[in-house]
This record gives structure tokens, C-alpha cells and sequence, in this order.
């Protein structure tokens, strides 16, 4: 008998492509959009390249130029200009998706955050109670529902709660199918880690915890990330309330629990590639320690491996030119 060689399949680029076992088809990337009220014109968002904080005239530019290179689902987040502690108004980001549905019809699967972060003074994703020590989870929730209505109404293909507040996501299925809005999809943002992999989308969300305030950060709401049951406890919950789709955030330290959600519960599963995950490919290129295609390339298949149905990237728009289709 002679001797197994491992390395046979591995000898040209045609036999490695045949043999592959994990494709990224570019029609399972999303693109995440900033677009915020108050600037006079598109700004960069620091550590990454080529993402802006959009004008509203700006969006519909990038959105189209997207669209041209083979991008066609996105991922909105609304910056309004005034900051409030209750009553929110949800008239920009509903705008936005109203203009982006009526320039771009069908041809642009839209979903849009839903969180009270970049509307909040504080910069915490849900009411706080009168002293600012905790969130008032109740009141939270009766405002994400409310908020997830309004995208809908003006167009939202998917609303996807990112706040981590109880029993979110039955409030905003019971808002939607009362509004007339039931095949608006949810995409839970389930398992949703109290990670330092955040820092570029904050400030490009204007969404920092404020520093004066008694609730220092998010962690009585986001999960522990050395606590893995917990996340698998939070997307069951949310599996049974309604989401559609289910998220785990950040991408590559949880990969673990990826692998073991999507083993466990049958719903269709999301990755997000946070912005601190890919500021630090781009930092490694930048500093000539790695070749940005080949580690973004990488990542991605790491996240398909570990179960993901679709991936969440800021380098979703270079997929159809890294991807070679």
C-alpha cells in the first residue's frame, strides 16, 4: 500500500479550488452605511478604509456605486443631530430609508439598526432610570418597538435590535404585525458581546457611553464574553420571540459560539466583523505585517466555517473584486 499524501490536493491552485470545502459567495456580505444628520459633507470614519459617516445626499451616491460593483445588501445606521433621554424621534433614519426605497426600489435589500445609542445623551442603548445608574429595560423596549415600526413603514426590508434589552424582540414582532408590517424580517443581533472590538463604530455612531454618567459602560446589558451559555440562552429566547435571523458579535473572538449556535438552534445565522476586527487587518497591512486581501479573505472563511449564512463587513463592497466574480 503506498504511503497517503496529504499534500497531492494541495499541489496547484485548480485541484485547491476543487477541493475546497468553504465557498463566500459575495450574495452573503452586508454592508454596513453611516448616515448622519448634522455634517456638511461625508466624513472617514477612523482605521477604516473607504467608510464614510454619509450625508444623506452622499448615501444615495455610495448606495448606487455599491450597487454597481455587485453590493446589494446593507446594513443602516441613522445619526441623527439631536440627542434626548425619552421621547425619540425617528423622522431621519426613516427618512433615509424612504429616499434609499424610492431611488433604489427592490434592487437594495435595506435593513437598519435599531438601538437608541446615537439617539440617547448618554450614549447607552436604552432609557436610563432617574439617577443614570441602570436601564430601564421596560421603557427601552416600548421605545425600540416603536422605532422598528417607523423603518418599516418607510421601507425597511429587516429591522435588527442591537440594544440587548429583555424581551425586545416579541415587542417589536407584536409592533410590526400590528402596524401591518409582518413580513418585515428581524435579524436579532442575539449574542451580542460586551467586547472591546467597538472603538471606529462609535465614533462613527456618535454612540460612546458619556463619560459623567453613573452607568460607566454596557456591561449590566451586553453579554459577559466568559460567559458562552449565556449567549446561547439569549439567542434561544430570541429564536422563540421571532427573530428570523440571529447574530453573533464580535466575529472572530467568538467564533466558538458561533459554532455551537448554529449547531444548536435551526435559524438562518449572521457574523458581524466589528469595526475594531477590521481596523486591526487594516493596521497589519498597513504596517507591512500582512497582506490585507489575503487576511480579509481569511476572516471571512474562518466565519463561514464556524456556521455563518451571511457575513456583516465594512470590506463587504471589495467582495466581488477579492472573491474574483
Amino acid at each position: 500500500m503506498g504511503r497517503l499524501s496529504l499534500r497531492r490536493l494541495r499541489l496547484s491552485p485548480p485541484l485547491r479550488a476543487l477541493a475546497r470545502e468553504v465557498e463566500i459567495p459575495p450574495d452573503k456580505l452586508i454592508q454596513p452605511l453611516f448616515v448622519v444628520e448634522k455634517p456638511a459633507r461625508r466624513e472617514p470614519v477612523p482605521g477604516l478604509a473607504g467608510v464614510h459617516r454619509e450625508t444623506p445626499a452622499t448615501l444615495l451616491a455610495q448606495v448606487e456605486a455599491d450597487l454597481e460593483s455587485g453590493i446589494d445588501k446593507f446594513l443602516l445606521f441613522g445619526v441623527p443631530a439631536g440627542k434626548r433621554e425619552r421621547d425619540f424621534d425617528h423622522d431621519f433614519t426613516a427618512g433615509q430609508l424612504a429616499a434609499l426605497r424610492g431611488q433604489f426600489g427592490q434592487d437594495a435589500w435595506i435593513a437598519v439598526d435599531v438601538c437608541l445609542c446615537s439617539y440617547t445623551t448618554h450614549g447607552h442603548c436604552g432609557i436610563l432610570d432617574d439617577d443614570w445608574h441602570q436601564v430601564d429595560n421596560d421603557a427601552s423596549v416600548e421605545a425600540l418597538a416603536a422605532a422598528a415600526a417607523a423603518y418599516a413603514a418607510a421601507g425597511a426590508d429587516c429591522v435588527a435590535p442591537s440594544d440587548m434589552m429583555d424581551g425586545r424582540v416579541a415587542a417589536i414582532r407584536a409592533a410590526l404585525d400590528a402596524s401591518g408590517q409582518e413580513q418585515t424580517a428581524i435579524m436579532s443581533y442575539a449574542a451580542k458581546f460586551h467586547s472591546a472590538f467597538y472603538g471606529p463604530f462609535r465614533l462613527a455612531a456618535d454612540s460612546a457611553p458619556a463619560r459623567n454618567v453613573p452607568l460607566r459602560d454596557r456591561a449590566t446589558y451586553q453579554i459577559d464574553p466568559a460567559r458562552p451559555a449565556d449567549a446561547l440562552s439569549s439567542a434561544l429566547r430570541d429564536a422563540a420571540e421571532g427573530a428570523d435571523i440571529l447574530m453573533v458579535k464580535p466575529g472572530l473572538p467568538c467564533l466558538d459560539v458561533l459554532r455551537e449556535l448554529s449547531a444548536e438552534i435551526p435559524r438562518p445565522f449572521a457574523v458581524y466583523q466589528t469595526s475594531g476586527e477590521q481596523a486591526s487587518l487594516e493596521l497589519l497591512a498597513r504596517e507591512g505585517l500582512a497582506d490585507l486581501d489575503r487576511v480579509q479573505l481569511e476572516t471571512w472563511t474562518a466565519m463561514r466555517r464556524a456556521g455563518a449564512d451571511m457575513i456583516i463587513s465594512y470590506a463587504a463592497r471589495r467582495g466581488r473584486t477579492l472573491l474574483g466574480r
